[in-house]
C-alpha cells in the first residue's frame, strides 16, 4: 500500500524561534504523521500572499501578530478557492472558545508538545466555514472588526483596507466598496458590514453606508427626485450618495459635529 502524501503545512508566526520549534516538532512526529512545511510567514498578510501561490492542507497560525493577526487571517481563508484547515498555536488561553467557533481544527497552547500536535493533526480533514460566518466571529474575538475586506477578482484574493473605503453600496447580491482609486465587488451582506463596522460607517440609505470621515456635505434633492430626499457629498470622489428622509438629520449632524 502506498504511503499517503505528506501533509503540506504553512507556519504563520511573528517569532522565528516559534516557527523553528514547530518545524522540530513536526520532524519529531514524522513517522506517525508525514508532513512538509512548504513555507513560513511572519503575519497574516504574508500568509495570504503565500496561500495564493501555494496550496497547503493546513495553516499553523499564532493569534497575536503585528499587521494582520491570526484571527483575521482565518476570516479570509474561506475566500480562497481551496481553503486550508487551521490550527491556532498561541501563548494565550483566552481565545480558545472563539477559535473553535471559527471552526479551527484545534487550539494549542505554547509551548506546544509533540504528542499534542500529533493529536491535532490526526483530526484532519475538517470542513471550512463560510467567509461571512468567519467575518462576524472575528469581530467577537478581537472586540472589533477586520482591518481588511476580501475581494475576489480574476482568480485572485484582493485585500481592501477598511480605512480606505469611502462608501459601501448594495447592488443585488454584491456590495460595492469604493476607495479613492477604484471600486471592489464584495460577496458580503450590507447589514453584516454595518454591524461589524458601526464605528466607521453610517447608513445614508437602505442600500448605502458611508464612511463618516468621507462625508463633506449635503444638498437637498430636487422635488421630483424619487431616488433620494437628499444627496451626500464626499471627499476625494465626484459621486453623490442618496440620503433617505429618515437618515437626513442624523447624517447631517455627523458632519456638523466633526
Amino acid at each position: 500500500m502506498a504511503n499517503p502524501s505528506p501533509l503540506k503545512i504553512l507556519i504563520v508566526d511573528d517569532e522565528p524561534l516559534a516557527r523553528s520549534r514547530l518545524r522540530e516538532l513536526l520532524a519529531d512526529i514524522a513517522l506517525q504523521m508525514a508532513s512538509e512545511v512548504v513555507a513560513e510567514a511572519a503575519n497574516g498578510f504574508q500568509g495570504l500572499e503565500i496561500l495564493q501561490q501555494q496550496a497547503v492542507d493546513l495553516v499553523l497560525a499564532d493569534i497575536r501578530m503585528p499587521g494582520m493577526d491570526g484571527i483575521e487571517l482565518a476570516s479570509h481563508l474561506g475566500c480562497l478557492s481551496a481553503p486550508p484547515a487551521i490550527i491556532f498555536t498561541t501563548a494565550y488561553d483566552n481565545y480558545a472558545v472563539q477559535a473553535f467557533d471559527l471552526n479551527a481544527v484545534d487550539y494549542l497552547l505554547k509551548p506546544v508538545r509533540a504528542q499534542r500536535l500529533l493529536a491535532a493533526l490526526q483530526k484532519l480533514p475538517l470542513a471550512q466555514p463560510a467567509p461571512g460566518l468567519l467575518a462576524g466571529i472575528g469581530q467577537e474575538v478581537r472586540g472589533g472588526g477586520r482591518t481588511h475586506l476580501s475581494c475576489h477578482e480574476r482568480g485572485r484574493l484582493l485585500l481592501v483596507p477598511v480605512n480606505e473605503v469611502l462608501y459601501l453600496k448594495a447592488d443585488l447580491k454584491y456590495v460595492t466598496a469604493r476607495t479613492v482609486e477604484r471600486e471592489y465587488l464584495l460577496d458580503e451582506a450590507l447589514t453584516h458590514l454595518e454591524t461589524e463596522f458601526a464605528e466607521r460607517f453610517v447608513r445614508l440609505h437602505r442600500a448605502v453606508l458611508a464612511a463618516k470621515p468621507a462625508l463633506a456635505g449635503f444638498e437637498k434633492a430636487a422635488g421630483d427626485d424619487a431616488d433620494a430626499y437628499g444627496w451626500a457629498l464626499l471627499r476625494g470622489v465626484p459621486e453623490k450618495l442618496p440620503v433617505s428622509r429618515r437618515q437626513w438629520a442624523p447624517a447631517k449632524a455627523l458632519v456638523k459635529n466633526s
